[in-house]
Parts: structure tokens; sequence; C-alpha cells
């Protein structure tokens, strides 16, 4: 098979006698020191393996990466894209790569849950599933997920717990309030991938450890398109290079190129940040269009000009149909959850100092928009909250 992994290209294969072997292209080259077990099984391999193997080519410079079947390989310590701390991650992923897949339980099957564990069970990664309305598991069941009684059922099945629960207090609630879920956390990697703040996420971090747990933050940004397909944007937080992690390898299903921002809460900061955005730019240009509807202006002729210029963003075409027909049912991000994100930056500018005037304005719009029962819709609906007073 193969795999991109960070700047390298992993190639790795396995023989008949079930030993993997790799190597890596691209940015560094990779010796096999060990031959399989079976020269029967040698022989059996692709014809460019068996020449590469041959040949020996020489070990480029330093940094040995033990690989768990017996082999090991030389990766060249040479940077990729100036960054070093990318040269050690791939290092790490190449060790990895073709190894037993771990299991995984996704605690919180909403919407975006539920499209992370599709993405998961479709990658071959052995899934758990729980949420607090059963109903909404069942067909990750029929698909191959093993659909859980209780959240300590999930975390006593896998070695990796992502989390995608509604917010902090959920999170504590479902980890720490009984004590067979503490007690199941031991050992475990727990990721936190919803949206919450950065005090809360490192708060989470400290109750982790006590029990036993590594933690780490991944908030994503995407919506249910890109977790079917794998492309989400991955923001990490952790205390040290994240390859090292079990999770690693999750997060690479999700997203190609998952980005180490820093320590816990750095990340957290930067998903609050993006989502900051979402608001201000469909207020923004949903403020527009209501100017061009009461003045009866061709939208099209406006969107022309927009495109071209160095105010546009994707984001207006891929919400303008739906602002126009006024249909905002099947969500990607439901409009209740932008409210409680925008109230997470405010608090988060108050302790730093950031004048708040302008998003507490941009909230007053949502919270208008949930007033007109709109709370459960695509948050494209901020375009009534906006237009209808």
């Amino acid at each position: 098979g193969r795999q991109r992994l960070g700047g390298l290209t992993v190639h790795w294969f396995r023989h008949v006698d079930g030993t993997a072997m790799r190597t890596a292209s691209v940015c560094c080259r990779v010796r096999l020191t060990a031959r399989p077990s079976s020269s029967a099984a040698f022989k059996a391999g692709p014809a460019h393996i068996r020449s590469f193997s041959r040949n020996g080519r020489q070990l480029q410079r330093k940094a040995k990466v033990d690989v768990r079947n017996g082999l090991e390989a030389t990766v060249g310590r040479q940077r990729l894209g100036g960054n070093s701390k990318s040269t050690a991650m791939a290092t790490n992923a190449v060790a990895n790569a073709g190894s037993e897949k771990c299991k995984v339980a996704v605690l919180g099957t909403g919407l975006l849950g539920a499209k992370v564990a599709e993405r998961l069970i479709h990658d071959g990664f052995d899934v758990a599933v729980w949420n607090r309305t059963s109903e909404k598991c069942a067909y990750l069941g029929e698909m191959g997920a093993k659909c859980c009684v209780s959240a300590t059922d999930a975390l006593s099945y896998c070695d990796v717990v992502l989390l995608y629960l509604s917010d902090a207090q959920a999170i504590e609630s479902t980890l720490f309030e009984e004590e067979s879920a503490v007690e199941a956390l031991a050992g475990k990697c727990v990721v936190q991938m919803g949206t919450i703040g950065p005090a809360e996420s490192k708060r989470l971090l400290e109750r982790t450890l006590v029990a036993d747990a590594k933690y780490l933050e991944a908030p994503v940004l995407g919506s249910l398109p890109e977790a079917i397909k794998g492309t989400l944007l991955v923001m990490v937080g952790a205390g040290e290079d994240p390859s090292n992690y079990t999770a690693w390898p999750v997060l690479q299903a999700l997203g190609q190129s998952p980005v180490y921002i820093g320590d816990v809460g750095t990340a957290a900061a930067v998903k609050l940040a993006l989502n900051q955005l979402i608001a201000s730019l469909t207020v923004g240009f949903s403020t527009s269009l209501g100017l061009l509807q009461a003045n009866n202006v061709d939208v099209d002729k406006f969107m022309g000009i927009l495109r071209e210029s160095a105010l546009y963003a994707p984001t207006f075409d891929k919400k303008l149909q739906r602002m126009l027909d006024r249909e905002y049912s099947n969500p990607n991000f439901p409009t209740k959850h932008l409210l409680k994100d925008i109230n997470l930056f405010l608090g988060e500018a108050e302790i730093a100092g950031i004048d708040t005037g302008t998003l507490k304005g941009l909230r007053g719009v949502v919270e208008r928009t949930l007033d007109m029962g709109l709370a459960d819709t695509d948050y494209s609906a901020l375009h009534d909250g906006v237009t209808k007073q």
C-alpha cells in the first residue's frame, strides 16, 4: 500500500510470512537492514523491493527508527518544509506505517461524530460508539461498529477515545462522574475534538492525567462531507510531539496532514478564532445580501463582482442559495452551536482584553435567530435573523 505521511510517501507491503517491510521516498531514503525470516517470502516480494534491498543503498545520516517487526530503518534528517519538528513526526509515522490499527471509541454521535465514526469504519479501524440517545448509534452498528450501552463500556473497549460531546461540562460528566468510567480511562489516549475553550481543555488535561491517561486536543475545521472523505483540517494541541501518541494514525485518517499548533489550549484557541469568523462572515454577507434584495439588485451581478475581488470568501457561495431560498434544513452545523462558540470566544476575549462590542452585536443576531425557532437549522438561517425584524 501507499500512504502520504507528512512530507513522506510511505510504501508498505506484507510478505507471505506476515512480515511488513516499508520504504520511504521523496524527502529521505530508508535501507532495510534485516530480511524476512523466509528467503522464499523475500523472493515472493515485489521486484522493486527485492532490488532495493539487494543494492543496499547507503544509510542517510542519523535518526535510527526501530520498526516493531524487527526491521531497522535509518531516515535522513532532512527538514520538511523548513520544520525539523515535521521531520520527527514523519519519521515516527514511517515506523508506525502498516502496523495493526488501534481500537477507537467515538463518544457523541451527533452530526459530525457519526460521520467521523463512518470514516474510521471505512478505513478499517475497530470502532465502538456511544451516545446519550442510543438511537443515533443504531445505523453505525449495521456498518460494523460496536454500539455500547454506556460510556464506560466504550472506554473499556478502546485504545483511543474521540470526544464529540456538546461542551466541556458534558465531557466532564461523561468521563469523570462515575468511578467506573475513571477506572476505564487508565492507559487510554483521550482526544478532545469538539469546540471548547483553552482553559477548559487544560482542565481536561489535568483530570485525564490524574486518571493515568494521555490527553490531546484535536478540534477540526470542516463539515460532514470532509469528515466522510477524511479531509478535515485537524489542529492539534499536545504537550509533546503528537505523532508519538497512539491516536496519531486516527487523526491522519480524518485529516491527511494534521497541524501541530503547540501545547494543549493553543489548538482550542485556533478553533475558536476560526468559528468567530464563521459568525462574522455569515452575518456580514447576510447584511449585504439583505440590502441588495431590498433594492431589487441582480444578485448574480453582485456575486460576479465579489468573486473577482479580495473581499470574496468561498463560504459566501456555499450559503448563498440557502439564503435566497430561505431553506435551512439538513444542517452541517446548527445555529445553536454557533451561539455556544460565540459565548466561549467572548469569555476568552474579555480575559485577553480584546474589545467585544462587535461580537456582542453578532451574538444578538444569533440569539434573535434562535428565538425564531431556528436553533436546529443550518447557520445560514442567520439571514433571517438579519433581515426579518
